[in-house]
């Protein structure tokens, strides 16, 4: 049985990247189905098209509202049969529209330990804190800020002589691991979640 997913991205999509090279690579029973994109000049668009993975893009300023867009993301989706929403660099908030048919089956990719330094400039905000230790989560979504229930985390050393640069680096690399193999968690059926408590069997 093959899950089929979806994966949004804004940016360069190597995120994208790990998922994709980790299910060709690795075995893992899935199959990203698109690539939901709100940049169309974004690199991840040309990751996708090298995968053979088909792209939605959409301007979200030719719509009035968010729940106007991910309507339209919504039908996509339900088209293509996709099972599993795997947020990886999505610059955007999720509203209900799409947290309610996926919840539970929606997962983000955030570079902190949460709930530590939740929403923008995470790897700045640890700096600029003075953490010994920061790192990655994913979790699942439910509408809030970083704020769903976590399935794992990988922890970065952060250097006395780290830059934001440098750092950002180390977490993109716990992140490139992270993601593939949580994806293979879901993948393999052996996630659970109950109330905020995710178990992995």
């Amino acid at each position: 049985m093959t899950v089929r997913l979806a994966v949004f991205a804004s940016g360069s999509g190597s995120n994208f990247q790990a998922v994709a090279e980790a299910i060709r690579d690795q075995g893992i029973p899935a199959r990203i189905e698109l690539v939901v994109c709100d940049k169309p000049s974004a690199y991840v668009l040309e990751r996708a098209k090298a995968f053979g993975v088909d792209t939605y893009t959409f301007d979200p300023k030719a719509y009035p509202s968010r729940e106007a867009y991910e309507n339209d993301i919504l039908a996509e989706l339900r088209k293509r049969g996709v099972e599993w929403i795997v947020l990886a660099g999505y610059m955007r908030l999720i509203t209900p529209v799409l947290v309610e048919p996926y919840y539970g089956r929606m997962i983000n990719l955030h570079p902190a330990l949460l709930p530590a330094f939740p929403g923008i400039h995470s790897v700045r905000q640890a700096l600029e804190y003075g953490v010994k230790i920061t790192g990655a989560t994913v979790h699942f979504v439910d509408g809030g800020m970083d704020t769903g229930p976590i399935i794992a985390q990988q922890a970065v050393e952060v250097c006395q002589d780290d830059t934001e640069e440098t750092l950002a680096a180390r977490v993109h690399a716990a992140e490139h691991e992270l993601l593939p193999r949580v994806v293979r968690w879901i993948a393999e059926g052996r996630v659970t979640l109950t109330g905020r408590q995710v178990s992995i069997r």
